[in-house]
């Protein structure tokens, strides 16, 4: 069922101009007006060069958007990819040249027809990372075992709305014959409805990555037994009504033209109006209809509109059931981003019946 699909990843870079080269001993203002004035940098010698050059772009740039507003942090994020994906890491054999450099399986499972290219640092860096993800596996609290992401494919890295709709699940009363999981991802939520008792859940991804992630995950255990799945935008082939959808949505809306790694992030104006019509028609007379979501547009002042209030208000389609809401945990001290907002983030479990 995948073979027509073609999964999402780094453009192999072949160049065949003279790049500007990097290393310790490279003047790093000179590498930084190279890469604004639109010029790629080869990173050679050794890995952590990479590391060196985009950490002093990162203190350049801060310098130009000190960061302390939730717009300034976009124009930030925008900034540098933009300039960070102009330095450059070489691919022989599908192995990084540079000493010291990490091996990256990813190198030679999606690039099989590609043995010698470049490719940007940051992107070498998020193949490194997410093959780290893919191997090792990752812990979900609702979950018994690990999920292993596949690259490109979206996986929760923080719990609160999985907590909520597992107590939820867990006090489900009704029929359990079938369901389905709209935005599938990694197959988080698909893995608690069937833990809680679903014989079968129908999932959908526009993302084919997470398509491709999940079949091979599943293989030929019970699980790709009771999971199918569909390469899709919102409800892709499924047509038949079920007792119960779930969604997991993008919590912003958009202001920008959406990469297709923002549209797991950034909602288009169109995906609410479009889900709620298509999901009017799929619902059993009886079912239940339910949408995690989060006040992180409000409380950050992107937008004052909440979708699924507006469905509520104008929809005619649906009623509200319930809505569950959590707090959610402070931001790591870590992270460098000011989230003084995150105190009052909550997220939201909206369950909606038919009218």
């Amino acid at each position: 069922m995948t073979t027509d699909i073609h999964i999402n990843k780094p453009v192999p870079i072949v160049s065949g101009k003279q790049l500007e080269l990097f290393n310790h001993i490279t003047d790093v203002k000179l590498a930084i007006k190279a890469l604004e004035a639109g010029k790629p940098v080869l990173i050679t010698a050794f890995y952590s060069n990479g590391l060196l050059l985009v950490k002093a772009l990162q203190t350049h740039l801060k310098r130009k958007f000190p960061n302390k507003s939730f717009q300034e942090q976009r124009e930030y994020r925008s900034e540098f990819h933009k300039l960070s994906n102009l330095i450059l890491m070489e691919i022989v054999d599908h192995k990084l040249i540079t000493k010291k450099s990490p091996s990256i399986g990813w190198l030679k499972k999606l690039y099989p027809e590609t043995s010698d290219f470049l490719l940007p640092f940051t992107q070498v860096q998020g193949l490194n990372s997410s093959w780290q993800w893919y191997q090792n596996g990752i812990s979900i609290p609702v979950l018994r075992n690990k999920v292993h992401p596949y690259y490109g494919t979206y996986f929760p890295t923080r719990f609160d709305h999985l907590i909520l709709l597992d107590n939820w699940l867990k006090r489900y009363v009704g029929p359990k014959k079938s369901a389905m999981d709209v935005g599938i991802g990694c197959g988080v939520l698909s893995f608690q409805m069937i833990k809680h008792g679903f014989q079968k859940v129908f999932g959908t991804d526009i993302n084919p990555n997470a398509i491709v992630g999940l079949t091979e995950f599943m293989g030929d255990t019970k699980l790709s037994r009771k999971i199918e799945l569909d390469f899709g935008h919102l409800f892709g082939k499924w047509e038949k009504q079920t007792e119960l959808i779930v969604f997991n949505p993008p919590w912003l809306p958009k202001s920008h033209n959406l990469d297709r790694n923002d549209k797991a992030i950034y909602y288009s104006e169109n995906l609410f109006p479009d889900f709620f019509a298509e999901a009017k028609k799929r619902l059993l007379p009886e079912g239940r209809l339910v949408i995690m979501f989060s006040n992180l547009a409000q409380i950050t002042n992107v937008t004052q509109e909440h979708p699924i209030e507006e469905e509520l208000h104008g929809g005619g389609r649906f009623k509200l059931e319930k809505c569950l809401r959590k707090g959610v945990k402070a931001a790591s001290d870590k992270t460098s981003r000011d989230l003084h907002w995150r105190s009052s983030e909550q997220v939201e479990l909206w369950v909606l019946t038919n009218k």
